[in-house]
């Protein structure tokens, strides 16, 4: 144990905390972050279609499903062949408790293939179903 001098000749203990070491630490963590937040918020491109409603307002993060122009699947970015949707969708522990789920469909995609993905959410136990679509632009503009 480290001891500190005084003026009176006794000796004490020294009770500073060194905290080089957690400055260092907190360093190493923000260039971390730094660099793979970029990484974190590309996305997957897809040509929504345009409605006339106004925008939701949602506090928390949602779960959804994108299907892209070339009919790829992915459940919170992450592709799923569309054999194992059904089995990803009921094993998924934020469907079973939220028993909600985003569709985020491309517009040149054929309406049976987003029926199909949709009747297929309601066999894992989806109950509420939510369309993710464009704003028109005379929405944007008011």
């Amino acid at each position: 144990m480290a001891f500190a001098g005084d003026t009176s000749g006794g000796r004490r203990a020294m009770t500073d905390i060194n905290v080089t070491p957690l400055v260092d630490v907190m360093l190493v963590l923000l260039i971390i972050f730094m660099v793979t937040a970029p990484l974190i918020q590309s996305g997957v491109k897809v040509d929504l279609p345009h409605a006339t409603a106004q925008q939701m307002e949602h506090a928390e993060e949602k779960l959804v499903l994108t299907i892209t122009r070339d009919r790829r699947i992915l459940l919170a970015g992450v592709e799923i062949p569309f054999a194992d949707l059904e089995a990803k969708l009921t094993s998924n522990a934020r469907i079973q408790k939220d028993k909600e789920l985003y569709l985020h469909a491309d517009r040149s995609l054929a309406y049976g293939t987003v029926v199909e993905i949709m009747a297929t959410a309601r066999r894992a136990g989806v109950e509420s179903l939510g369309m993710i679509t464009e704003p028109d632009k005379e929405l944007r503009r008011k």
